[in-house]
């Protein structure tokens, strides 16, 4: 085995070989747990395990490249030139489109960019692939947290409305609110109870847009009694 390496790679020692190999191998592993633990903290789909693989199979395949280019002609970046379709892939699955709202784009994002930094270290880029780590991880945790603190996060947010009138006039109404406030509206069901009915349904919107619709329920008169239960953040 040894031989056959060598002679593919004249004036490469094997040990210079390994040891290469195995420090990129080593670092696209750890700077892709390093993204995905924040990820994993924030209980999103692709998780450490999810994006330290992507990262490090991307890394393997540039690895690959490089390595098999002298043992076989032609375009030596040609394995290498696969993984964006391969990532492309893998991030349209984390996109889910339902009812008008979008979810699983920053997921995909991440996606995209732990393969780079695999690429990058498989291709012995240490720093570009470090500093890029540093910048998205950065990037993920305050531009997050900037979006909440200036309510410019989606969410859902989960109500249920008691009212003593007919149930189409109530629905009216929320709907003029809605589209007043430019939200979106996702499914809508009423329940009966006894002289009262209840209208259940989700909206999608950002905490100001919420906290003004919920200003706007409590001024009518009709309304006996409401609930708000907060759903899920956008990526």
């Amino acid at each position: 085995m040894e031989n056959y390496l060598l002679n593919i790679l004249p004036g490469v020692s094997l040990t210079n070989l390994l040891s290469k190999t195995v420090m990129r191998l080593i670092l696209s592993a750890v700077l892709g747990g390093f993204i995905g633990l924040e990820r994993e903290m924030k209980h999103r789909p692709a998780g450490l395990r999810t994006n330290m693989f992507i990262c490090f199979g991307a890394a393997m395949f540039t690895i690959l490249s490089e390595e098999l280019a002298g043992e076989f002609a032609g375009d030596h970046t040609r394995i290498a030139a696969q993984i964006i379709p391969g990532i492309g892939f893998i991030g349209a699955g984390s996109i889910l489109h339902a009812k008008g709202s979008v979810t699983g784009l920053t997921t995909a994002a991440t996606l995209f960019v732990v393969a780079s930094i695999g690429m990058a270290c498989g291709g012995g880029l240490y720093l570009a692939a470090i500093f890029a780590t540093l910048l998205i991880f950065m990037g993920l945790m305050v531009l997050g947290w900037l979006e909440r603190w200036l309510s410019l996060k989606p969410m859902i947010m989960h109500y249920a409305l008691e009212t003593e009138k007919p149930a189409d006039e109530l629905i009216n109404e929320v709907n003029a609110v809605l589209e007043d406030s430019e939200m979106t509206l996702q499914g809508m069901r009423i329940k009966n109870q006894g002289s009262q009915q209840k209208l259940i349904f989700s909206v999608d919107g950002t905490r100001s847009q919420h906290k003004q619709f919920m200003q706007e329920l409590r001024q009518s008169d009709d309304l006996r009694n409401y609930e708000a239960t907060p759903g899920p953040e956008h990526e």
